[in-house]
């Protein structure tokens, strides 16, 4: 009579068994009367469905504790979504191991801490090992488990927004521990200092602090090689450079529907320099992060990312490079910044070449603006780039920070300005926090057809800024 009853009270199990389901998702009204009758766990009867790649357990406040038996009991587990539950203060017993799981979503719980025992799985060896995707936004969580990269080595993406966490564990930035991280968001947390040790994630594309307690952005992250997207607003910044850099792009060149501007290491550049158009099929360019492609290539494994981005996010909008692609629809020819060497070195509105990538070293740079709009767009971008330059330069020399944090969009990573100290070309006044050197653009028969900046533009140049024309 009992067997009965736990029957009829779990329909959905009776039915996966007999069905040989894969996946199988517990919601609902009833789901709350169940989870409770069986002591704020999964019922033991739950686990012994070996087949199961899916499962999701979701909105239910009597919902406590997984329950024991569910590592031996679902050992093809694929997907794990414990959501909007009441699952905490930890996971007793731990989760792992769970040798297939790659995507692990706890979020909207009320998890305090996640320490051995009561976490998501043994270390040694990795209780998750196959593990890509983990979600452990919006709950309470005041620190990280420090052998969470060990649990998970191959972790891809890690969501610890809306938590309680003033700071991350050294473990998890030490070389080597996470080389598959791309995308990490700790948004909306206490976070008050950020170890210049993030930069050993070398797969990192995906940074967002927004909404934290921090007052300095390690100059480190330049270094990341990948890194292309920063979100630092609403902490408590001395330094707004980075925001600065994103708005311009964002505001004055209409988010590159406008204009497009890009920073190159001039010392890698190799004039003169020929721009042109070429087909998708022959335009060939190493991006930045990425190994050689032909635009063809390249702007199809941006739209693959992009829709898996936006499978993933349940969202139209995309983030990255992925929001320009529609710029180029509809174009036989792509844009391209051709150097002496036949090298092309920039592929507006997408992307710049690693060949003249900017570096925390950089100390000259080569400014490049491409509109499709006017020549009068372009000088305006221009002029605003560089007073924003010049303005960044003073600021870090009068704070006495040293270097500068660039914006690391794949098109625009800006480097160090050149030492003002050293420079031969310094005012009269003092030295010079910027120097312009006057740039001239002839077509293809040697007729001129744009001098910058000529006596017209920077206009209203501050005195710290010298012009060579």
């Amino acid at each position: 009579m009992a067997a009965a009853a736990v029957s009829e009270s779990w329909p959905e199990l009776e039915l996966a068994e007999r069905e040989r389901r894969r996946e199988l998702l517990l919601t609902g009204p009833g789901l709350e009367e169940r989870v409770r009758a069986a002591g704020g766990q999964l019922p033991p009867r739950l686990f012994t469905l070996p087949l199961l790649h899916y499962l999701e357990v979701s909105g239910c406040g009597s919902l406590r504790a997984p329950g024991p038996g569910l590592a031996q009991g679902l050992p093809q587990l694929h997907s794990l979504v414990l959501r909007r539950n009441a699952l905490g203060p930890g996971l007793s017993p731990e989760l792992g191991p769970l040798p297939a799981l790659r995507v692990l979503d706890l979020s909207g719980n009320a998890l305090e801490a996640l320490p051995p025992g009561q976490g998501l799985g043994p270390a040694e060896p990795p209780g998750l090992p196959q593990l890509q995707s983990l979600n452990l936004s919006g709950n309470r969580l005041r620190e990280l488990p420090a052998d969470l990269a060990r649990c998970a080595p191959r972790l891809q993406s890690l969501n610890l927004t809306g938590n309680c966490l003033d700071s991350f564990p050294a473990e998890l930035f030490r070389p080597g521990a996470l080389p598959l991280l791309s995308e990490l968001a700790a948004a909306d947390n206490c976070l008050r200092e950020l170890s210049p040790d993030i930069a050993h994630l070398a797969s990192l594309k995906t940074l967002d602090l927004s909404n934290n307690q921090l007052s300095e952005i390690p100059a480190e992250l330049a270094d990341c090689p990948k890194l292309k997207e920063i979100n630092f607003r609403g902490n408590k910044l001395r330094d707004k450079r980075l925001e600065k850099m994103t708005k311009l792009h964002e505001d004055l060149c209409e988010k590159r529907t406008a204009a497009t501007l890009a920073t190159h290491e001039l010392r890698a550049v190799k004039g003169p320099l020929l721009y042109c158009a070429r087909p998708p099929q022959d335009l060939k360019i190493v991006p930045l992060g990425r190994k050689e492609a032909k635009a063809k290539e390249l702007v199809r494994q941006l739209q693959l990312e992009a829709e898996e981005q936006r499978k993933q996010k349940k969202r139209q909008s995309v983030s990255g490079l992925h929001r320009y692609l529609h710029l180029l629809d509809g174009n036989e020819n792509y844009p391209c910044l051709v150097d002496a060497d036949g090298d092309v070195i920039s592929f507006p509105p997408i992307t710049n070449s690693e060949k003249t990538k900017v570096k925390k070293t950089t100390s000259d740079l080569f400014l490049e603006v491409t509109s499709a709009t006017s020549l009068q767009i372009c000088k305006d971008v221009m002029d605003a780039l560089i007073l924003k330059m010049a303005e960044m330069k003073k600021y870090t020399l009068e704070n006495k920070e040293e270097g500068s944090l660039s914006d690391t969009e794949a098109d625009a990573v800006s480097g160090q300005l050149p030492d003002p100290t050293t420079n031969p070309s310094a005012g009269k006044d003092g030295p010079s926090l910027l120097v312009v050197e006057q740039v001239r653009v002839v077509d293809l028969e040697g007729s001129l057809k744009v001098v910058y900046p000529s006596k017209a533009d920077l206009a209203t140049a501050p005195p710290h800024v010298t012009v060579v024309r």
